[in-house]
């Protein structure tokens, strides 16, 4: 049974080369790591918990895990200061500005990290028959 959190605070602090990564407290990087550990339960539809193929969470998946949670603390971080990515259009008078964070997650190609995880989709169909009376 794979209890959570999977990673450590210190595991992607270790990890990570941003200071502003490794100068986040231990609480916020907590949350980052629940989001990832969702995140990948969602990507790869698999809990990891009383999973007999999987007793322990494989190391891919931990590896995937500290890559979302250190892009996620990054992206905190950059925000927080106004430095982060943003799209902006202005037409005239009036503009508006959007942050994408699909394109954070998106970069870092975890489909090679946690394609053999993932559990296929379950069809569920109706059968339906006739026959005439």
């Amino acid at each position: 049974m794979a209890a959570r959190p999977w990673v450590t605070p210190d595991e992607v602090r270790a990890y990570s080369d941003r200071e502003s990564v490794i100068n986040r407290t231990d609480e916020k990087l907590a949350i980052d790591i629940m989001r990832a550990e969702q995140y990948v339960i969602s990507y790869t539809r698999r809990l990891f918990e009383d999973d007999e193929e999987f007793p322990t969470v494989p190391e891919p998946v931990k590896i995937a895990v500290i890559l979302i949670a250190e892009a996620y603390a990054a992206y905190a971080v950059d925000f927080s200061n106004g430095s982060g990515t943003y799209k902006s259009e202005s037409f005239d008078d009036y503009s508006y500005t959007l942050a994408d964070t699909e394109d954070i997650i998106g970069n870092l190609d975890l489909g090679s990290l946690l394609e053999a995880f993932i559990l296929p989709l379950t069809k569920n169909t109706v059968t339906m028959r006739m026959r005439k009376l």
